[in-house]
């Protein structure tokens, strides 16, 4: 009958598509498999080139950014300027070519930019910026038939993808005695020029609200040396001291990359409250009370040696903090000086039958701090220090097997704080059984102890320039008078790449007078500096 199908054909047919399409999906995998042995021939064939040919003269005549939509083309020529050979006295060797495509690349992954340089095998991480990974580089010959070419001229090109302008995330946030709930809004490259706009706002059970938004930039297009200026407003409570701080104010910060590592200068004005007192609050909590503006500069160096900061294996880390308040020109209610330092040093510890990394480290740490109380402004009494600027010291991620502000001066059961304090620790890092070093997870053993002072008044109750030099040294003298509070235990320690998580269980061994201990476990969370 007209029309109808044997159905034995259609099942040939159906067989007969199948194969075809087999056939096409080998095919297409085939010419895939020849298109990358010859990418990869090329790619062998172009080091071969550039390991015969270094001392060659070479001219860079153009450099073209393919991609960067919404980024200001100012801001790139700034980057490439110096690779185009017109504007250097003499031409390129291939080698210093390569070198200073190297540098560039290395300037826009400062920047916050994954670089993959085939020619020059340069895989650089990958920090939050404003391309995806990677970028990828590729050198060619210009058009032979353009008059104005040389034969030594090559072209770069460098294709990039942008990454998106807006980011936005909520979540909650448990650890340090305190559980929060936190609304981020990022945006990023704003004006074209790797500019970044940060808010955030949290509520939570110790810090109430919090409000922060920060504005970064890159000066001059150096990823070294940047800018930045913010805004805060908080209300915090401070249950070790009976009381809740009130912040508002803001910052304008440079940071720079130079000699010893990281420098940031900044200028802080800050208004605060002290309030929100218990009914028990001691008289000292009580006679801080109210308002004060603190005016200040703050300086501080920075030197990152460390493998992995948060899991350490080798190296060391080195930091010093200076603040001037209320001195001179900078007013304000509050005069200080305030001079911080801290170090640690990481060593690997290789064990009998394993070879290369046993995942097994010794850390040890230390850090010391003073406070110098100043004249106000132009005035030549030097002021009290107040109970929102003095040290505190002892929790989860300070002195562990110590309650928040557990050690130091008190008063009644507030801690009041104290002006010299010295702290140090000992830890040895394993890896779990079976899990080995590669994974971020380590059993950790550990002391750590501190004491914390607080400045001896003079008999006569009046604070001139003499007796607060007198006071320096008898208190920094009475640091080393006995043991400090310590303590020691063992904990678990996981390495997340931007917080440091541990599980703590931990005992006191030695309580100097007025110390609360808090034995047992306890919860930390350290973000990364």
């Amino acid at each position: 009958m007209a029309g109808q199908i044997d159905p034995e054909d259609s099942i040939f047919e159906a067989l007969l598509g199948r194969d075809n399409a087999a056939a096409q999906e080998k095919k297409t995998h085939s010419a895939n498999e020849k298109e990358r042995a010859l990418f990869e021939k090329q790619q062998r064939r172009l080091a071969e080139l550039i390991q015969i040919n270094t001392t060659l003269p070479c001219t860079v005549s153009s450099v073209h950014v393919l991609g960067a939509v919404n980024t200001r083309p100012g801001f790139l020529k700034r980057i490439i300027d110096p690779l185009l050979s017109a504007n250097r006295d003499r031409p390129f060797t291939l080698s210093e070519a390569i070198r200073e495509t190297q540098y560039a690349a290395d300037k826009l992954h400062r920047h916050g930019i994954q670089v993959s340089a085939p020619a020059c095998k340069l895989v650089l991480a990958n920090w939050p910026g404003i391309f995806h990974e990677p970028i990828s580089i590729f050198v060619d010959r210009p058009d032979r038939t353009d008059p104005s070419t040389t034969p030594t001229d090559v072209d770069l090109y460098l294709s990039v993808r942008e990454k998106g302008r807006i980011a936005f995330r909520t979540g909650t946030e448990a650890g340090n005695t305190e559980g929060s709930a936190f609304t981020n809004l990022y945006l990023r490259n704003i004006f074209g020029g790797a500019e970044s706009l940060n808010l955030n706002a949290s509520l939570g059970t110790r810090t109430r609200t919090a409000y922060q938004a920060n504005f970064e930039a890159p000066i001059l297009a150096n990823p070294d040396f940047r800018g930045e200026v913010g805004a805060l407003a908080s209300s915090t409570q401070k249950i070790w001291a009976s009381h809740e701080e009130v912040l508002k104010g803001g910052w304008t910060k440079l940071r720079w990359l130079g000699r010893g590592g990281k420098h940031e200068l900044g200028y802080t004005g800050m208004w605060r409250q002290v309030t929100g007192l218990a009914e028990k609050a001691s008289p000292t909590v009580r006679g801080d009370a109210g308002d004060s503006v603190k005016s200040s500069v703050t300086y501080s160096v920075t030197n990152e040696q460390r493998d992995y900061p948060l899991l350490p294996q080798s190296g060391y880390f080195a930091r010093s903090t200076l603040e001037l308040a209320g001195w001179g020109p900078l007013q304000g209610d509050v005069a200080f000086g305030k001079a911080e330092v801290e170090g640690q040093g990481a060593v690997p510890i290789p064990l009998p039958g394993i070879k290369g990394n046993s995942g097994v480290s010794f850390t040890t740490g230390l850090r010391a701090g003073l406070m110098y109380p100043l004249p106000l402004g132009f005035d030549s009494k030097p002021q009290p220090s107040r109970i929102n600027d003095r040290f505190q010291l002892g929790g989860p991620t300070d002195v562990r097997g110590f309650r928040l502000g557990g050690l130091g001066p008190r008063d009644g059961t507030d801690a009041v704080g104290g002006d010299v304090y010295a702290a140090g620790s000992a830890n040895l890092l394993m890896p779990l059984p079976r899990l080995g070093p590669e994974r971020p997870l380590r059993v950790q053993a550990f002391v750590n102890g501190g004491r914390l002072l607080a400045l001896k008044q003079s008999e006569k109750g009046e604070m001139t320039s003499q007796s607060v030099r007198q006071s320096i040294s008898s208190t920094i003298a009475e640091l080393g008078n006995g043991l400090p509070s310590m303590s020691a235990g063992v904990g678990l320690v996981y390495g997340h790449p931007v917080a440091r998580f541990e599980l703590n269980f931990s005992l006191p061994l030695v309580i100097r007078k007025g110390g609360m201990s808090f034995p047992g476990f306890s919860p930390a969370l350290r973000p990364l500096d």
